[in-house]
Parts: C-alpha cells; sequence; structure tokens
C-alpha cells in the first residue's frame, strides 16, 4: 500500500566509563570481594555499551535487546553512581543531521547521564521503528510484530517529550526536542494502528470494524500531519519532503478505505445511494492521493477496487433501486476504534536483564548514611565531651583548692604523693620534650593541607579563565555549560575547607597559649623526686591535723569524687562501642515511598540507642556537682583549721599550680594529637577533592578542544564573503529552469515570426517622459501612438532587467507595448556609464524577435508571453 516512515539513530562518540567508575569504586568500598566486584561490573557496563552504541547495529530484535539491557543497565546504576561529580561528558549527534532524511544541528555534549538515557532511549525507538518497517505484512506473525515494535516506538518517543527538559536541564537539540519526539510517537502510533487495519482486513472481519478501524487511523494520521505543520516540531527536509506527503496520502487512503467498507455495510442495510455518495467520496480521496503523493504511495489497487464496487453499485441503482444519493456532508460518520496504545517505558525493559550493580546501594541511601553517621557522630561527641568537659571542672575545682595535695602535705616537708603520681604520668607520656615536637609539626601539616588546596582551586580558576576568555570570543556559538556555574559545588567545598583550616588555626593559638602558660610548672614536674622536693617550698604547721574529723570527710567526698570520674570512664567507652546500621532501614524506605526521611528514622534509631545513656551521663553529671558543692564546704572548715602564714601559702600555691600543670598537660597533649590526627585526615580528604577538581578540569578541557575543533571547522566552512548570484545576461550559457527563478518572459503579440533577418526601422527620436529627478532624466519626445487595448505594463520592482531583452520596446511599433514612464533607457548619466548603442545578430537598434535557427546571445523565452510580469 505505502511505504512506512522509520527514524534514524542517534550516532554517538566514544566513552571511557571505566576510568571515572573505576575511580569512584576503589575510593568508597574497601578492597576485597566485594570491591572486586564492582569493578569486574564496571567492565562489563563499558563492555555492553561499546556493544550498543560502538558499531553499526542491524534491523533485528536482538540488536534491539543490546539496547534495552544498556538503557535498564543505565536506570540501575543512575542512583548509585555520584554521575555529576564524575564530569563523564556524553556525545551524541542529532539524528537528523544534514545528509540523512531528516535535518538539525550537529551534536551535542553534555555531562548528564540524564542525557545519556535519553539519547538510548531514542535509539530504542528508532531501531523498533525500522524493525518493523522490515516485517513482512503479508502474515500473520509479521503484521503481529509490526504493531507491537510500532507501540514501543512510539512509547519510547512519548516517554522521551516528558522527561527530556529536565533530564537535561537545558534546550535539547532539534531530534528530541519534546515538539519532534511528541510528532514521532504519534506517527508511530499511526503506523500501529495502520497495522491491525491490514491484519483485520486479512483476517476477514466485519466491514463495520473494519471501517472503524480504518478511520481511526485516519485520525491518528490527520493529528500527525497537524503536528508537523509546525516549523518548530521538525526540521525543514524531514518536514517539506518526506514525512508530510506520506502522511497527507496515508490519511486520505486510511479514509478511502473507511469509506468503501462503509459502504459494503449502507449496502446491507439496502441503503444504496448512501452507498454510491460514499464510494464517490472513496474516489476522490483515492484520486486526491495519486495525483498528489503518487511519488510516495501506491494507491492503484485500492482505486481498482473502489472503482469495480462503484460501477456495480451505480449499475444496480440506474436500473433497479432508483435510490436517491445524498450528499457526503448528509452522511452518518463512521464511529472509531483504536486497538493501539504507546507502550509505557517501565524498567527493566529487558526481558534479559541482569543489574550487575545489584549489591550496590543507590547514592540516595549512601548519602542517607553518610548524614546518619555524622547525626550519629554529634550524638557521641555531645555525650563524651560533656563528660570531659564536667572531668575538666572537677580538676580546675580541686586544684584550685590544692585537693588532695593538701590532705596528704599535712607534714608540711615531703611531696605529697599526688603530686609524686601527676609527676610520673607526665614523664611516662614524654614529658615537655614530646609537646613541644607535636607543636613543631603542626606548622608543616597546615602548610600542606593550604598548597592542597591553593592548588586544586587554582586548577579551576585557571580553567574557568579560559571557558570565560572563549565565551568572550565566540558568544552565543560557546554553547556548553559555564565552567562558573559547573564548578559551584566545588567551590563551596573548597571555602569549606579554608574556613576549617581557619577554625583550625585559631584552635592551634589557643592550645599553644594554654601550654605557654603552663610550661615552667610541666618543666617542673618532669625532674626527679628530689629536685621536685627542693622546688617545693616547706612549711612548718602550728597544729597537726592527724585524725581530724574534718579530714576524713574530705577524704570521703574525694574518694566518691574520684568514683564518679571512673564511672565517667566506663560510660565513656560503652558510647564509643554502640553500632548500628541504617543501610537496611533507608533501602526499605525508598523501596515503599520512593523517598528517605533521614532525619526521622535516624533520630528515632539514635534516641533507641543512646537514650538510656543519655540518662546515665545526666545522673553523673548532677552527682558531681552535688559532691563538689559538698567538697568546696568541707575545705572551708579543714582551712580554718590550718595554720595560716606566708610560707604555708607559698607551699600551697605551689603545689596548685602543680596540680593544674599536669592537668594542662594531659588536656594539651590530648589537644595536640587530635589535631595532628585531623590534619593527616584532613589531607587525605584534601587529596580526594584534588584529584576531583583534576578530573573535571581534565574532562573540560577534552570537552572545549572538541568544541573549538567543531567551531573552526564550522568557521572555515563559513563563505568569506557574501553570495551572490551571476546575472543572466554575463553567462552564454541560459541556467536550468530548476535552478532559479524563471526569467520574465518576452511580449511578442504577432504570432507570426519572420523567417529571415528583420530590418529594424531608423531610431526615432526619445521618447517625451516627465522628468522623475533633476540630475537622471532627459526631455525627449516621441511619437506615442494611441492604444485602447493594450494598457501600459507594470513595471518590475525586482532587478530583472538583465532576464529580458536589453532594451524595451515602444508601442508605436508593431508587436511592443509602450515603454514605462518610470523608466528611461536613455538617461545613462543616473548610472555613470556613457551610452554605447546596443548592436547583435538578428538585431539594431531596438530589439525584435530572434531569427529563425539563430542563437540568442540572452536568454529566450516562449513566445506570446508579456514581458512584464502581470
Amino acid at each position: 500500500m505505502a511505504t512506512f516512515i522509520s527514524v534514524p539513530l542517534k550516532k554517538s562518540s566514544e566513552v571511557d566509563l571505566v576510568k571515572p567508575l573505576w575511580k569512584f569504586v576503589t575510593a568508597t568500598y574497601p578492597p576485597g570481594e566485594e570491591q572486586a566486584e564492582y569493578l569486574r561490573a564496571v567492565e562489563e557496563v563499558n563492555k555492553l555499551r561499546k556493544s550498543a552504541l560502538g558499531r553499526p547495529l542491524d534491523k533485528h530484535e536482538s540488536s534491539l535487546e543490546i539496547l534495552l539491557r544498556y538503557y535498564d543497565q543505565l536506570c540501575s546504576i543512575e542512583p548509585k553512581f555520584p554521575f555529576p561529580e564524575l564530569c563523564l561528558t556524553f556525545t551524541w549527534r542529532d539524528a537528523f543531521d544534514k545528509g540523512s532524511l531528516f535535518g538539525g544541528s550537529v551534536k551535542l555534549a553534555l555531562a548528564s547521564i540524564g542525557y545519556e538515557k535519553t539519547c538510548v532511549l531514542f535509539n530504542v525507538g528508532a531501531l523498533a521503528s525500522q524493525i518493523a518497517a522490515e516485517q513482512n505484512l503479508d502474515n500473520d506473525e509479521g503484521l503481529k510484530a509490526a504493531a507491537k515494535f510500532y507501540q514501543l516506538a512510539s512509547g519510547a518517543f512519548a516517554h522521551i517529550k516528558d522527561t527530556v527538559l529536565s533530564a537535561l536541564n537545558r534546550e535539547p537539540t532539534m531530534d528530541i526536542s519534546p515538539e519532534t519526539v511528541g510528532t514521532l510517537s504519534q506517527i508511530m502510533l499511526s503506523q500501529a494502528q495502520e497495522v491491525f487495519v491490514l491484519k483485520a482486513t486479512a483476517d476477514k472481519m466485519k466491514d463495520a470494524i473494519i471501517a472503524k478501524l480504518a478511520n481511526q487511523a485516519a485520525d491518528y494520521y490527520g493529528d500527525a500531519f497537524k503536528q508537523c505543520q509546525y516549523k518548530e516540531n521538525l526540521p525543514k527536509y524531514f518536514y517539506f519532503q518526506e514525512v508530510l506527503p506520506v502522511l497527507a496520502a496515508k490519511h486520505c487512503m486510511m479514509q478511502a478505505t473507511a469509506e468503501l467498507h462503509q459502504s459494503t455495510l449502507a449496502n446491507q442495510k439496502k441503503k444504496f445511494g448512501e452507498e454510491i455518495a460514499r464510494l464517490q467520496h472513496a474516489t476522490e480521496l483515492v484520486k486526491t492521493a495519486a495525483s498528489r503523493y503518487d511519488e510516495y504511495v501506491n494507491v492503484k489497487d485500492l482505486s481498482d477496487k473502489i472503482n469495480r464496487a462503484l460501477t456495480a453499485a451505480k449499475k444496480d441503482n440506474d436500473f433497479i433501486y432508483h435510490d436517491r444519493v445524498p450528499e457526503v456532508k448528509d452522511l452518518e460518520h463512521i464511529g472509531k476504534a483504536s486497538l493501539v496504545k504507546a507502550t509505557a517505558v517501565q524498567t527493566p525493559l529487558s526481558q534479559k536483564f541482569t543489574d550487575l550493580f545489584e549489591k550496590m546501594v543507590p547514592m540516595a541511601v549512601q548519602q542517607s548514611v553518610s548524614t546518619a553517621n555524622s547525626r550519629k557522630a554529634d550524638t557521641v561527641n555531645r555525650l563524651i565531651g560533656s563528660m570531659r568537659e564536667a572531668t575538666n571542672l572537677c580538676n580546675g575545682v580541686l586544684a584550685s583548692l590544692n585537693l588532695p595535695a593538701a590532705l596528704e602535705d599535712l607534714s608540711g616537708e615531703a611531696v605529697p604523693q599526688s603530686i609524686l603520681e601527676k609527676s610520673r604520668a607526665v614523664v611516662q607520656q614524654g614529658g615537655l620534650q614530646s609537646i613541644e615536637q607535636l607543636i613543631k609539626d603542626l606548622p608543616e601539616l597546615l602548610t600542606r593541607n593550604r598548597e592542597i588546596l591553593d592548588e586544586s582551586l587554582k586548577m579551576l580558576d585557571g580553567e574557568e579563565t579560559t571557558d570565560n576568555e572563549l565565551r568572550a570570543k565566540f558568544n552565543q556559538r560557546w554553547s556548553r555549560t559555564p565552567s562558573g556555574d559547573l564548578y559551584k559545588p566545588l567551590r563551596a567545598e573548597g571555602t569549606n575547607y579554608r574556613n576549617i583550616l581557619d577554625k583550625a588555626v585559631q584552635a592551634d593559638q589557643v592550645v599553644k597559649e594554654r601550654y605557654n602558660a603552663h610550661c615552667e610548672m610541666i618543666a617542673l614536674l618532669c625532674k626527679s623526686e628530689s629536685e621536685l622536693s627542693a622546688a617545693i617550698p616547706s612549711a612548718n604547721p602550728a597544729q597537726t591535723l592527724q585524725g581530724s574529723e574534718v579530714v576524713n570527710v574530705l577524704r570521703a567526698q574525694l574518694a566518691q569524687l574520684d568514683e564518679v570520674k571512673r564511672e565517667r570512664e566506663v560510660m565513656e567507652g560503652e558510647i564509643k562501642s554502640v553500632t548500628f546500621d541504617m543501610t537496611t532501614k533507608f533501602l526499605t524506605a525508598l523501596a515503599q515511598d520512593g523517598a528517605i526521611n533521614e532525619e526521622v528514622l535516624t533520630s528515632s534509631e539514635l534516641d533507641t540507642r543512646y537514650g538510656s545513656h543519655t540518662q546515665r551521663v545526666q545522673q553523673n553529671l548532677r552527682r558531681q556537682e552535688e559532691l563538689l558543692s559538698q567538697i568546696q564546704v568541707s575545705h572551708q572548715e579543714f582551712s580554718a583549721l590550718k595554720q595560716s602564714n606566708s610560707e604555708a601559702n607559698n607551699r600551697e600555691d605551689v603545689l596548685k599550680k602543680l596540680a593544674s600543670a599536669h592537668d594542662s598537660y594531659i588536656e594539651i597533649s590530648s589537644n595536640i594529637r587530635e589535631g595532628t590526627k585531623f590534619y593527616n585526615d584532613l589531607t587525605e580528604i584534601l587529596l580526594k577533592f584534588q584529584n576531583k577538581c583534576s578530573d573535571i578540569v581534565f574532562a573540560r578541557k577534552t570537552e572545549r578542544d572538541e568544541l573549538l575543533k567543531e567551531l573552526q571547522q564550522s568557521i572555515a566552512r563559513e563563505p568569506s564573503a557574501p553570495s551572490f548570484s551571476v546575472p543572466s545576461y554575463q553567462s552564454n550559457t541560459p541556467a536550468p529552469a530548476s535552478s532559479g527563478p524563471s526569467p520574465a518572459p518576452r511580449t511578442v503579440f504577432n504570432p507570426q515570426q519572420p523567417q529571415g533577418k528583420p530590418q529594424p526601422p531608423a531610431r526615432p527620436p526619445p521618447p517625451n517622459i516627465a522628468p522623475q529627478a533633476a540630475s537622471t532624466s532627459v526631455p525627449v519626445n516621441a511619437p506615442m501612438a494611441p492604444s485602447s487595448t493594450n494598457p501600459p505594463p507594470v513595471a518590475p520592482t525586482g532587478p530583472s532587467q538583465a532576464q529580458g531583452p536589453p532594451y524595451p520596446s515602444y508601442q508605436g511599433y508593431p508587436g511592443y507595448y509602450q515603454m514605462p514612464v518610470t523608466y528611461n533607457p536613455y538617461a545613462y548619466g543616473q548610472f555613470n556609464m556613457p551610452y554605447m548603442p546596443y548592436q547583435a545578430q538578428g538585431q539594431a537598434g531596438y530589439p525584435v524577435g530572434p531569427p529563425a535557427q539563430q542563437p540568442y546571445p540572452y536568454p529566450q523565452q516562449p513566445p506570446q508571453q508579456p514581458y512584464y510580469p502581470q
């Protein structure tokens, strides 16, 4: 009947998926069996892309299966890999590019997995349309397969129409624009309905059913035809030369088919006039298709069938029934029945699909787990921090009261046992030398991190500067995403790291100031017992407090306070040992709701895991607060019993400073070690950040080089000067009719052309023409013969003088019109040219018809045509 429309495939440039995906897997998952499995899966995905896009595909279902598997795999890995951070750039050519069936732009490169999915799905629809067009429609299996593939193609294009703008976040190329794919979807649906018309006809179904199916197909083709009439929908080559005539022809043929079968139904109902009217209408539709679109469709079989039916119906009605033939507009409308529906795109599309990354959790779950771990760390740090803060407060209060050293120093001579223990603890941890070495290393670690961060941001700055320069140079032609927009997340991340380093510098300064304040006493604690005893002033109390009730109460309270601190150490270990994994809960929530409410789920789990620990910590802190109040009261009574003198006060001050120095040493040492660990951990993070910046800059450089190459080729193809056409009078060979507009025909009234060389009369004086301008007109007089039957023609407005004879004829001579008053062939001054009388073969003075069998040096036109366009 008619050829079916198929869509060409898009072509993609080669992309290496292995390197960026490999980097992510090795950076995210520790070495082991799981990592090795994911790395093997990465290799398989890269091979699958090469099979689907790296070679020509046969118009067979096996090739379509490869495309479907690759599309399903893309949908599977999209939520599991951070593609915006991987900077994978996919380059696709327009399917309707110059040289194919359609016309469009060249290609587009985007770092978007959504763009890759859209283009692959376009190829799914295109290949499905090609496979359907190759089916043998003479058998039932071929009809079923064609209908299935056309509906699959329609669904693929419809899905692109709904998702392309959100997937790309920019203006797509013409082939995947919503208008184009929407039209293609309608065309594929129309062809699927036509296949069902063919199947119903082959199955010899009832005429009423076939008429409804054909009428619905005609309606579908009419809708597709209307969509094609918008120039924005499809490129011109596709719109004007191929698809539009086919759609119009098929609309007529399907309508004619519906009228043919509806006429049979009218015959069965004894409505012979309606039968003839419908057959006549069908005949007109077929004639329209044959006369206008014979190049695209073959309507002979359908036309013969309709003509035979119409001849028989007219003969029967003329001789037997004599039924009145109604007008077509008065006929009852034919019903419609649709048996087709665009196949919904629901993954997996392939029945043989196997997820290569089935065990890998989606990025949404990974991000939620990361956020949950941060919330857990905040909870743990808050609890442990509150306990450590309480311990520091307790030590500070006891040091200010010189406890327990005051109870151990009742003799006033020997070094208190608690001070000796503190001295040994400081020496065991390395003493003053270890802290000085750690403090000395901090600036080097800080400098290293700053250099890594600065180098990373410098790479981004350099690439962004180059991009801005090229954008300013090429303006709108530089169509890729601006580097400034693309680097916003990385710059925000870099700013965050810089703020962290600034805060770390401030923390380092606080630690150094505290160290400088206690440096002298810490050095004293590092000395031997004899040196320590000599450095502590001695005092001889006036009375002894051994066995005093106040001393016993203080010792009991201090013992209880030590118990409280040991309890906190135990609780700190228990809090650190709590572990739980939110992955399962997040996966369940994602599967059930399609989204993860991380905050609610994590907060509930943290309350369950740490609720009891929080209560115990609060009770411990309240218990310490009560004991410290009691100790302060008891210490006041103890101080009142002691004899006050300057020696005793000096000794007590030194003992307080030693106790405070010990506590400060422990805290400073802990802070510096944490700072060192912080800088080392930050170095690893910054190195990953540097690699990320390096990768995206390299990808942008590659993309920039490709775009520059395209622009250079485009500029090289552009003409160096405006194009212009050579006037026809400068060429001895007339141009073919199809190459441009036809020249204005010559006006000849005398049909009898002279056989010999004509002898023109002598040149008359110039005509009397009103001046047009002072500088361009010359008044002349010429005899003007009256003309009542031939009015003067209107002069052409365009520059068509070169396409007719060199000089117009006067009306006063036989066979010629009067010269227009707006034209003066003698006024050569207006062109700054000397007058040169024209003389050519077969012509002298004024032009007349060319002689027979003699070439005319200017393009000739058929005779008896007016010189000027009418």
